[in-house]
């Protein structure tokens, strides 16, 4: 069966406008906050996700069939290939055609949805049903599903960064494991690199920030950096870790041969998500990606064996090794949904039941977004896939945190690495301290 384009390659970036609505939190018999409605009593509920490839589809389903099966007075009415857009004007408009529950594919927009109201504070509802949150899922996905105190989202299933590498170059350069540092990293990358006229018959590693998912973000999850400090301030400048990261990844660009002779051999290489991907042909040895790229990689029929490890440290954070960069699905429940308790049932089941999230992860062959999932007997993979089962886990993994608009203050950072990649910026300390100076201004802009 065809592998699906993943939901990495499918997020957009949109501004909700949604007006804040004003919700009660009071947690008396079968209600919550502006919830009245009994989930006991004969109910349908309207449920917007955005998945659309056949075997993603049949998979909603069946997870919405055991949740029916389970809850027969609940009946789910499910409307795929959602995007965003078309949620956000739903979620604004109301009404008896808006959906009760949406799922969106963006987590970097979770502090949009709950800075605007969009989606209600689920904290309430996981109280009433005794669930804590901070012991059901892994941290970073607590992180990525909540904003200043209001946890608006759920995590429905997740994303984790690793590193695929070429058995069979490996053994050819004299390599004998993958890389658990970035200085082993750069030296692997550069023993396995083959210079052939102006570009390359073999390229160790594509450093590149429009390398195919080794984006600033992806990078920096590997060095756990403090986005903002406690004033809510851009901590860009400030932490460390962020110079680290970026000096770590112009390290590699200028080792494997320069920024220009990069590009100009990345102009030639194959689509991302089609058969001719760089790693799929053996061009490039070492590649920075999600936990899908295994079957696409897979399906390719390459003419070597593909291995599977987390990504590097660094050096003086050597007793992390295993950790990785964690995003994936999230869901919610709208503010303007008249049955929010009925609502709460499904995504609570759909994100909190431990058989209901181990079968939608066989069946989408995506990361289970619990704890008690991640370790199921029931999970059915490659052994290859445990490695980033093992990230999800890992308690040094991370993610990029929530922000009032969204994730404009990664794309400002995104920007200042391309900048300082190809050279056009220099003054690494002074480069970080306008990016951050950019970012506080941006925030303080989208604050109502």
């Amino acid at each position: 069966m065809p592998t699906p384009i993943p939901r990495a390659a499918r997020k957009t970036a949109f501004v909700l406008t949604v007006a804040t609505v004003l919700l009660t939190t009071a947690c008396t018999g079968q209600s919550v906050g502006s919830a009245t409605d009994d989930p006991s009593k004969e109910a349908t509920i309207t449920f917007w996700h955005a998945w659309s490839a056949p075997n993603e589809v049949k998979a909603v389903r069946s997870l919405v069939a055991g949740f029916e099966r389970a809850h027969p007075n609940i009946h789910v009415k499910v409307v795929g290939n959602m995007t965003d857009d078309k949620i956000n004007q739903a979620l604004r408009a109301g009404g008896d055609r808006a959906p009760d529950v949406v799922s969106s594919f963006t987590t970097n927009n979770v502090g949009r949805f709950c800075s605007s109201g969009a989606l209600v504070d689920l904290n309430p509802f996981f109280a009433k049903s005794g669930i804590d949150p901070e012991k059901t899922f892994p941290k970073p996905m607590t992180e990525y599903t909540a904003f200043e105190g209001d946890r608006c989202a759920v995590p429905l299933l997740g994303d984790a960064y690793g590193l695929y590498y070429n058995k069979t170059a490996f053994a050819k350069a004299g390599i004998t494991r993958p890389p658990r540092t970035w200085s082993e990293f750069l030296a692997d990358a550069e023993k396995l690199t083959v210079r052939q006229g102006d570009g390359y018959r073999q390229l160790g590693f594509m450093p590149n920030y429009h390398g195919w998912e080794s984006t600033t973000e992806h990078y920096l999850g590997q060095f756990s950096p403090t986005y903002f400090d406690q004033d809510g301030k851009s901590a860009v400048a400030k932490d460390p870790a962020f110079a680290q990261a970026f000096t770590v990844q112009k390290r590699l660009v200028d080792a494997l041969g320069g920024f220009r002779r990069l590009e100009r051999f990345r102009a030639t290489l194959g689509d991302e998500w089609g058969p001719k991907h760089p790693f799929h042909t053996g061009q490039v040895a070492m590649q920075m990606d999600g936990e899908w790229r295994l079957g696409m990689a897979e399906e390719a029929k390459p003419d070597f064996e593909i291995g599977v490890a987390p990504l590097p440290v660094p050096d003086d954070r050597a007793g992390q090794y295993g950790k990785g960069y964690l995003t994936g699905t999230i869901a919610g429940i709208a503010a303007t949904s008249r049955k929010q308790n009925a609502a709460w049932e499904f995504v609570k089941y759909v994100s909190t039941d431990t058989d209901a999230v181990t079968g939608f992860a066989n069946d989408i062959h995506n990361v289970p977004s619990t704890l008690a999932a991640l370790k199921s007997p029931k999970l059915k993979y490659d052994p290859r896939f445990k490695t980033f089962l093992d990230i999800a886990a890992h308690p040094w993994s991370t993610s990029a945190p929530a922000s009032v608009n969204g994730g404009v203050y990664l794309v400002t950072i995104q920007q200042f690495g391309y900048d300082y990649e190809s050279g056009k910026a220099t003054d690494l300390k002074a480069g970080l301290e306008k990016t951050a100076a950019q970012i506080d201004t941006d925030i303080v802009q989208a604050r109502p």
